[in-house]
Parts: C-alpha cells; structure tokens; sequence
C-alpha cells in the first residue's frame, strides 16, 4: 500500500514508469474496496446469517419441548471413557436408562444423558423431544443465533479484505516479473556490446 502514497509525487515526475502508477491506482482502489465493500459484504452476508439462525431458533422452538424424565438405572461407563484428562467432563454427565412421555402421549423407555453427579433410580430431570418423544438437543438460543450472525459477517468481510489484497499482491506481483522481464532482454540487447570500446559507451 505504500505505493498510494507516492500517487501524488509521481504525477509529473520525470522518472515515473508507467507501471508505478498503476501500482498506485491498484493500492487506491484496493483501500477503497476494502473500506466500502468488504464491510457492505459483511453486513449482508451477517444480516442473512441473521435472519436464517433465528427462523430456525424459532423452528426449534416451536418443535422441541421440554419434558421430565425418570432415571430407571444408571449405565456402567464404557472402557472408553475412562481417559483421565476428560474425566471431570463424563462426571458431570451421567448415562442412563431413563421413562419418559412424549408431548403427543406416548410412553418411552431407553438411554439418554442426565447432568449431575448423581443419577439414582427414581431421580427426575428435565430432557428435550420432539413431538415424538425423540430425543433432541436443546433448542438453538436466539443470543447464540445472533452471536453466530455476527461471526459470519465479520467473517465474510475479513474474507473480501482479504481476497482483494491478494488479488491486488497477484497483479503486482505480475507486473514487477513483467518489468523484469523486460530489463533481461534490455540486457541482452545490451550485452553484446558492454564495455567495448567506442561502442559509444
């Protein structure tokens, strides 16, 4: 981006290349890209993730429902969760077989995962279901909803500040082997003839 700043010194100097200005002009327009459209971008994509979370926080809402368990027996743990570093996140979880009636009237009996400590026979405790009785996870909060449609939009214009800068580095990137280029057939042009004497040197 230091090439902009030269943009105004280079209007009439006499050693400009053609190619120094248009470095300029390309980091110009880059900035602009960046200050006005990745944030439009951002907002747009944010305001879509938006409105699409929170349908789908209200869907949640509406199909999923609280419903009060009994713990019937406690389930041994697996082998597999027996890891000494993630023991103190199975103790706050607990398997077990649980009764439990659905919204629409059915009974249901089978495994499930009940928060705590202690799981006995006979405890009660709240679980999600669908209409069904299915076990479901919590419904999405709209807090979380508009937190993730924040993240996106941020995200989306963090990714077009991005892409343009990039595409502006490819460009000049090119140019400059395009300048080298031309300076090693200028050389070679030139080679021939390099310190020869009255080769009007």
């Amino acid at each position: 981006m230091r090439a902009m700043g030269g943009l105004w010194r280079w209007r009439h100097n006499p050693l400009r290349r053609a190619t120094d200005l248009v470095e300029a002009w390309l980091a110009l327009t880059s900035l602009l890209l960046i200050l006005l459209v990745a944030p439009v971008i951002g907002t747009l994509v944010g305001g879509l993730a938006q409105d699409t979370l929170q349908r789908s926080v209200r869907d949640q809402i509406r199909t999923r429902h609280l419903v009060t368990a009994t713990v019937v027996r406690k389930l041994s743990r697996s082998p597999l969760d027996t890891d000494p570093e993630t023991s103190s996140a199975h103790d706050l979880r607990n398997r077990v077989i649980a009764d439990w009636t659905a919204p629409d009237g059915s009974f249901h009996h089978g495994p499930t995962l009940v928060e705590g400590k202690s799981a006995d026979p006979g405890d009660r405790f709240a679980m999600w279901t669908d209409a069904h009785g299915a076990v479901v996870a919590r419904p999405l909060d709209p807090a979380t909803a508009t937190t993730h449609a924040v993240l996106a939009g941020i995200g989306a214009a963090l990714l077009t500040a991005g892409a343009v800068e990039a595409a502006r580095r490819l460009l000049v990137w090119r140019m400059v082997r395009r300048r080298y280029a031309r300076w090693d057939q200028e050389w070679e042009r030139a080679g021939p003839d390099w310190g020869r004497t009255g080769a009007g040197s």
